[in-house]
């Protein structure tokens, strides 16, 4: 039988975890399969996946109808409904997470409401609400890396909750992030707690970085570059990990403990048909890393991708993309801007929508 391709990837020293949840995956064995056939460590939810696991199918009706009868908030069963089906998939992963290296791998991702991208004292408030409410060391609560979400994280770090940060597009903004964590851990050190079993990713968006920029490139005839651009990006971030995370400053940390907060690779399912459907996850390939794949995506990549690390590959050679769009005129920092604004938007309508789902399932209910 020919190796597993989606395993072969964790000999890179890459870990990958699935960006998908819901109830029929774990009662059917599917998601146990997943961690047992294909090696998949970890997974990451939002408002979006939600809202399509709740909306079709009837596995959350018992659920709906007695937070209905509760007179719970639309809000307020969503986050029962989420908080439920995180723990089990946390239980599920949890022998991943007790591996030999204890904590570097088995977590589940539950996000803050997309409604507080914008609100620290919000997302802070919700971010201990959701930790205290799932009570499983190997959750991470999901808070955007936007300018207010910086101190929300620092914030989080310093109380011993794990972070995936989230909505991550310029290199800016990520090397604030990586020092928003920094900065959480020291604070927890000088308040004499320890950091031994913190851990944290940063999630950075690929494929729409390319959806935008793509058609700006043929306007300025810099055609071929077409589906380069996040990729050198993503590279320039790993730089920067690597310079953050072996610098003196996270060293005094090390020492007590600390794990470098993980580049995780996110959106990495292709949305131009000319591009691959495996080349995000196979581009950016590497040790001490996360991708999060669609359903997809994996088993796109369980038929024919090719695992080699690739991540370190060409690094002039993005660092001279990025240099040609500086030249042709093309503000990456102000695509990143708005990228990261429309993410917001893209991750608000899921969740008004599944609020919304959940109202008309509550009337249904109420009338059956």
């Amino acid at each position: 039988m020919a190796a597993n391709r989606v395993k072969q990837i964790h000999e890179f020293g890459q870990s990958i975890w699935l960006d998908f949840i819901d109830r029929k995956i774990m009662d059917s064995g599917e998601l146990q399969k997943l961690i047992d056939e294909d090696g998949v460590r970890g997974i990451t939810s939002n408002p979006a996946i939600f809202e399509k696991a709740i909306s079709s199918s009837s596995d959350y009706d018992e659920d709906i109808k007695k937070g209905a009868k509760e007179d719970k908030s639309n809000e307020d069963i969503f986050y029962g409904l989420a908080v439920s089906d995180i723990q089990r998939a946390a239980d599920l992963f949890k022998p991943v997470y007790e591996e030999e290296v204890r904590g570097a791998d088995g977590y589940v991702s539950l996000e803050v409401s997309p409604h507080l991208a914008l609100d620290t004292e919000g997302t802070i408030q919700q971010a201990r609400q959701l930790w205290k409410a799932v009570d499983r060391e190997n959750v991470m609560i999901k808070i955007p890396g936007t300018a207010p979400g910086l101190p929300a994280i620092q914030t989080a770090i310093s109380e011993g909750i794990n972070v995936n940060v989230t909505l991550l597009f310029g290199l800016d903004r990520y090397e604030a992030v990586t020092d928003a964590y920094i900065s959480g851990l020291e604070a927890r050190v000088a308040a004499g707690q320890p950091i031994d079993h913190i851990a944290s990713v940063a999630s950075f968006f690929l494929s729409r970085i390319d959806v935008m920029v793509d058609p700006m490139l043929d306007e300025k005839g810099l055609g071929d570059l077409k589906g380069q651009v996040a990729i050198a990006s993503a590279r320039k971030a790993y730089e920067i990990y690597k310079r953050v995370f072996n610098s003196e400053r996270f060293a005094k940390l090390k020492e007590k403990g600390a794990k470098p907060q993980r580049l995780l690779w996110a959106s990495t399912s292709s949305k131009n048909p000319a591009i691959p459907d495996t080349k995000y996850v196979e581009e950016l390939i590497g040790p001490e890393t996360v991708d999060t794949v669609p359903m997809e995506t994996l088993e796109a990549f369980r038929d024919h991708g090719v695992a080699e690390n690739r991540l370190e590959n060409d690094l002039d050679k993005s660092t001279e993309i990025l240099e040609k769009l500086k030249t042709a005129g093309i503000d990456i920092n102000e695509i990143t801007q708005k990228l990261e604004d429309e993410g917001i938007d893209k991750f608000n309508k899921p969740y008004d929508k599944l609020l919304a789902a959940i109202d008309t399932q509550k009337k249904a209910l109420e009338h059956a």
